[in-house]
């Protein structure tokens, strides 16, 4: 987004997406100029300050959401399916973990005439 043109933000925003979009549009981090807002608030600009934030947040257009964003939100069903294909692949992590287990815990005799071959 370019610099100077102000519009909601409400992919990044917290409330409404006016301190956001303030951010994207002066280039100052979006954190500071929530800071700022709620000190004006504090120090005596009480009812001023949410007027000025509401009048922003309904004259303001939306800015328009990027397309994957956009598309990750539409399938949230898409997170059970990694989750499901996750699953399997640790099954089968688990299945060849058991595989070396077994073979590492089992008597192998040949194994063990060869180390004794060796320290002799």
């Amino acid at each position: 987004m370019k610099r100077g043109k102000f519009t909601l933000d409400r992919v990044n925003g917290k409330l409404l997406g006016v301190c956001a979009g303030l951010a994207a549009a002066t280039g100052i981090d979006a954190t500071i100029i929530r800071i700022g807002f709620v000190v004006a608030t504090v120090v005596g600009g009480w009812p001023w300050t949410v007027v000025a934030y509401v009048a922003a947040a309904f004259i303001g257009k939306p800015r328009g959401e990027p397309f994957f964003e956009r598309k990750q939100r539409e399938r949230p069903a898409s997170s059970s399916l990694s989750t499901y294909r996750m699953n399997g692949e640790m099954r089968d992590i688990d299945r060849r973990l058991a595989e070396v287990e077994t073979y590492v815990t089992s008597g192998n005799s040949s194994l063990e005439r060869e180390i004794e071959k060796l320290r002799a």
